[in-house]
């Protein structure tokens, strides 16, 4: 293990609509990144919401859940793997009940 990395979300900012699911359960795709310099709270970067390639290009808003910070690390961190980033299940209805979420 290269790092421990803490990370805190509102699930109250969870849109519902990005929301797909999958063999074993419900899923929301975020993006973690993590920036050189602490913020003024400590913090090493946000949690967002994934972005489509389209929300992307049209510059679309993003979302963002909360925040992470490095709390360990051995000084390394592993090289990105190859993913093709598109979720392998159907997404969810948009007319989901709050009701079914595990949370």
């Amino acid at each position: 293990m290269a790092s421990i990395i803490k990370a805190s979300i509102d699930l109250n900012k969870i849109p519902k609509d990005k929301i797909f699911v999958g063999k074993k359960g419900k899923y929301l795709p975020i993006t973690i990144t993590l920036n050189d310099e602490l913020d003024q709270f400590g913090n090493q970067g946000p949690v967002v919401v994934e972005q489509t390639k389209e929300e992307r290009e049209a510059k679309a808003p993003k979302t963002y859940l909360g925040n992470v910070r490095v709390v360990w690390s051995n000084g390394t961190f592993p090289s990105p793997g190859s993913f093709d980033g598109k979720p392998k299940a159907k997404p969810v209805q948009a007319a989901a009940k709050e009701d079914d979420l595990p949370f």
